[in-house]
């Protein structure tokens, strides 16, 4: 179970990463390129996706 979570984790980091680049343009044909709402929820996103792996996939006690 806990490779499950750590994997969504890691899913949903690189859907932040995506969300960040089509909100800085770097990604075009989507209503989310250029849009400044996207390029400031897509680094949160991946932060908390990277959070979420790191808590499940550390190394217990």
């Amino acid at each position: 179970m806990r490779h499950v979570i750590g994997g969504l984790g890691v899913l949903v980091a690189l859907f932040g990463l995506l969300f960040t680049l089509q909100g800085f343009g770097a990604v075009q044909g989507s209503p989310m390129s250029n849009t400044t709402t996207w390029s400031v929820l897509g680094p949160i996103v991946v932060l908390v996706g990277v959070f979420l792996a790191f808590m499940v996939w550390r190394p217990r006690r």
